[in-house]
């Protein structure tokens, strides 16, 4: 067999057995020659593909920017051309193929026929509009959370796990000038103008929230002073968050700050009218006390009059255990809540308290019993102790009903004692409990039964526990009662 011969059997050969669609194209657009992988693309036999010319077997849309190129190489501007362009398949359907073309001249140089291969890419066609479409939207996500990075009142900054600053808005940028005025190298924990609520004591670096942040804590509403001047200084409200990775790695963290000077400038305020109107009402309160039980001992009033007397007497007593506890409460805000500690022992404060409550536990029908070793002793501040336990006794009383049970319990761990009051009365719903302590709270079930009370013993309980470094929980169910929970640290036993 002659070598052209051999050179076109190879030929055909190679054509029909290629995984990729090829076609022989006369000068006029017609098929001259196809193979299987092209008439698999298509869903045609190669019979009806020779019947066609590749206009009829291409989308309108598609056919123009075809005969363009075409045209450009019979005139022979190029010699060969690529074309993305979409086919017609038997079913209606368009098929996306990768179109290489090459004109085949014979020796003498004159234009004889195109050879083509086509690389069906549907799929890569259909993955690339969706990986736009995913990009868009991306870049969409991407300039709308920077717009909000950018004008949100709150300064933001982005922390990376070693605590490099990665990035801060502009709020940020502008208030970062009050606590470094000189400037900041972008580190976590850099000490600046930072100041604890008190308005004096400096933070440490374990207490600046950057670096609280990179040690991996998570905290809402941290609050400080930043500025060296009282009169100039503001005030801040902190959030962390971490970021990890797809694995959980920590990655880095995400911190928000809210300036809240008018608020706490308000509360200032409002604190101090609080503890000057106390201190004002607490002596002439005082006064008539001291006159109502003079006049309480006389033995010449007339008839009705001791028990008007009384009336009066109790109605002063309860305002005057309001007035105390509202400065109680100043002093706790102020952060001048004094502790004058001496070994006590806990187990005769418990007696003393439920002797103070028996009267309106009998009143009321609750019974209270004691459950404690026979002696207790640890150093505390008896009186702010005492405190403690009429506040969670009396609610304990207020809270159960005819025939209930308020129980004290005192017991001794290894590293704390622990102080419960526990009772079986209305309970507190699930929404309610994170906020017992709040200043003037006051939950629905008081609320519903006007129960009365000023929502602001538990909040002074709060802060005697936290005075001398404890603790105090909450364990409730609506309709099954309470346990309020004090631990105690054990080391001055």
């Amino acid at each position: 067999m002659p070598e052209t011969s051999e050179s076109a059997e190879l030929w055909r050969l190679t054509m029909q057995h290629s995984p990729v669609g090829m076609a022989l194209v006369g000068l006029d657009g017609r098929l001259l020659t196809v193979n299987d992988a092209f008439c698999a693309m298509l869903g045609r036999d190669a019979d009806e593909l020779l019947t066609r010319g590749f206009q009829e077997i291409t989308q309108d849309d598609d056919i123009d920017a075809s005969l363009e190129l075409v045209g450009r190489v019979l005139a022979g501007e190029v010699d060969s051309f690529r074309l993305r362009k979409r086919y017609l398949h038997a079913n209606g359907d368009g098929v996306w193929g990768d179109l290489s073309v090459a004109l085949v001249r014979d020796g003498a140089g004159r234009a004889r026929h195109f050879i083509a291969q086509i690389l069906d890419v549907s799929e890569q066609h259909d993955y690339e509009l969706r990986l736009q479409a995913a990009n868009a939207e991306i870049e969409h996500e991407r300039q709308t959370l920077e717009a909000i990075f950018e004008t949100v009142n709150v300064g933001l900054l982005l922390i990376d796990a070693e605590g490099n600053y990665r990035r801060m808005n502009r709020r940020h940028q502008e208030t970062m000038v009050l606590p470094f005025p000189d400037g900041h190298a972008g580190r976590a924990g850099q000490l600046g103008q930072v100041y604890h609520l008190d308005g004096t004591t400096a933070m440490a670096r374990e207490e600046m929230p950057s670096y609280r942040a990179t040690q991996g804590e998570e905290f809402d509403d941290y609050t400080y002073w930043v500025g060296a001047d009282p009169l100039t200084r503001a005030a801040f409200s902190s959030s962390a968050r971490q970021v990890r990775g797809p694995d959980g790695e920590r990655l880095g963290a995400a911190l928000a700050y809210q300036e809240i000077t008018d608020l706490i400038r308000a509360m200032q305020v409002k604190d101090e009218f609080v503890s000057s109107v106390s201190h004002e009402l607490r002596t002439p309160l005082t006064s008539v006390l001291g006159h109502l039980e003079i006049l309480g001992e006389r033995a010449d009033l007339p008839a009705g009059v001791e028990a008007q007397l009384r009336v009066v007497r109790r109605n002063a007593a309860r305002l005057k255990v309001l007035v105390t506890d509202l400065l109680q409460v100043a002093q706790a805000r102020e952060g001048s809540l004094r502790l004058h500690r001496a070994p006590a022992d806990l187990v005769v404060l418990a007696q003393e308290a439920i002797e103070t409550a028996r009267p309106a536990a009998d009143q009321a029908g609750v019974s209270v019993t004691l459950d404690a070793p026979d002696r207790l002793v640890l150093t505390v501040d008896a009186h702010r102790i005492s405190q403690v336990l009429d506040n969670l006794l009396s609610n304990a009383i207020k809270y159960s009903p005819s025939g209930g049970e308020a129980r004290v319990g005192l017991r001794v761990g290894p590293d704390a004692v622990e102080l419960e009051v526990r009772d079986t009365g209305m309970g507190i719903a699930r929404d309610e409990i994170d906020h017992v302590f709040s200043r003037f709270f006051r939950g629905s079930g008081a609320l519903s039964t006007h129960i009365p009370g000023t929502g602001l013993g538990l909040n002074i309980v709060n802060s005697i526990v936290a005075a001398h470094h404890g603790s105090v929980i909450v364990e409730s169910e609506p309709g099954r009662g309470s346990v309020f929970r004090v631990t105690l640290p054990a080391g001055d036993r």
